[in-house]
């Protein structure tokens, strides 16, 4: 009876820790989905509506399981000591997917662009949490599997990539889930790759700092400067601890794309209108689930001493992102120090300043 009791117990108690590590999507070993652009599309800027919503399905079991690793992981830099169970959980649910040889099948070309991004969502979230892990084996087998996932993209965008897609964004996420993934494997191989990579698009800035492959994108144009901006800016930060001065390559490219993305939203779009040829739809969206756009302000401040663009941390409550590795205040924090700050901060930004651009309402984390 008592034996009976001790096991009850045993097993309410690992239950509570599943419940509160919530990280149980099942391991998504295939993807295989079309484009979400109308056929003919070369810009891919036309979205077709149907095939948006099939690729968005295709990757929701991935995309859940990287919000849940984000505010997982989040919560345990909060509270490292209050949060060890959650920690081991977490680790324990990557090391699920590892064991799985999750991603290993990319069935199609829009699955091969899409991997990249994912792998940066999962290696930062891995990233916070490897030193919280006592599981040796666990951690070999996550970052073996990393290294693997690391060079399947390195060969995607090197062999099959198309020549406009190794210039764009989604090139440049990439790079980010390969830096990161080569990291947490120490794949040297992998992180010099991801610099090169990370030079090759930033070598294409124009003078003014627009990207060319994203700014012929019609009215999407602007939204995927931004989305660019994102990965290349973690790159730096990242770079800086590595030794690479991401930021003085290409004559000071980075400051440039930075500078036009910011300098043209609050222009309304205007000077990427005049590229593309369209009125951006990147205003079309409610202002208050915006922040998440900007969620890459804390570690282009790291890497770079921007006043104008730490001038508008005011404006935001929360900057968050899952494939960043989720609240980036608390990764990068508010200043610059020398390596990411991993820890929590006690600064919490308020909107205080009623801008000229569409305003931000604040935010809670929504991990888009």
């Amino acid at each position: 009876m008592i034996r009976m009791a001790l096991i009850t117990a045993a097993l309410v108690l690992a239950g509570q820790a599943h419940a509160a590590c919530r990280a149980d999507v099942a391991p998504v070993v295939t993807l295989d989905f079309g484009s979400r652009y109308a056929d003919g599309d070369a810009s891919r800027s036309t979205l077709d509506k149907t095939s948006s919503k099939a690729v968005t399905q295709a990757l929701k079991p991935v995309d859940t399981f990287i919000r849940q690793l984000a505010r997982g992981s989040n919560a345990v830099l909060r509270d490292p000591a209050g949060e060890t169970d959650r920690a081991a959980c977490l680790v324990s649910a990557i090391d699920g997917w590892a064991k799985a040889d999750a991603l290993s099948s990319m069935e199609s070309f829009n699955a091969g662009l899409a991997l990249g991004s994912r792998l940066a969502g999962i290696a930062e979230a891995y990233r916070q949490l490897r030193p919280h892990s006592h599981d040796s084996a666990a951690r070999n087998r996550i970052e073996d599997w990393l290294k693997r996932r690391a060079r399947d993209q390195i060969d995607f965008w090197e062999i099959e990539a198309t020549t406009g897609a190794r210039d764009g964004n989604l090139r440049a996420w990439a790079s980010l889930g390969v830096l990161l993934a080569g990291k947490a494997a120490d794949d040297d191989f992998a992180r010099f790759w991801a610099y090169g990579a990370t030079a090759r698009i930033l070598c294409t800035a124009r003078d003014d700092g627009s990207l060319p492959q994203e700014t012929k994108r019609g009215s999407y144009a602007l939204h995927y400067q931004f989305h660019a901006v994102a990965p290349l800016v973690t790159i730096a930060a990242h770079g800086k601890a590595d030794g690479i001065a991401v930021p003085e390559m290409c004559n000071r490219a980075l400051e440039r794309v930075v500078g036009f993305t910011l300098t043209d939203f609050a222009a309304g779009g205007t000077a990427t209108a005049g590229y593309s040829g369209q009125a951006q739809g990147f205003f079309d969206q409610d202002p208050a689930r915006m922040a998440h756009h900007f969620a890459w302000l804390p570690a282009y401040l790291h890497a770079v001493d921007d006043p104008a663009a730490r001038a508008l941390l005011p404006r935001f409550e929360t900057l968050a992102n899952s494939k960043l590795g989720g609240d980036q205040m608390l990764i990068w924090g508010a200043n610059d120090p020398a390596e990411p700050a991993l820890a929590p901060t006690d600064a919490v930004l308020r909107p205080t300043i009623t801008p000229r651009a569409p305003a931000f309402a604040p935010v809670k984390p929504a991990f888009p």
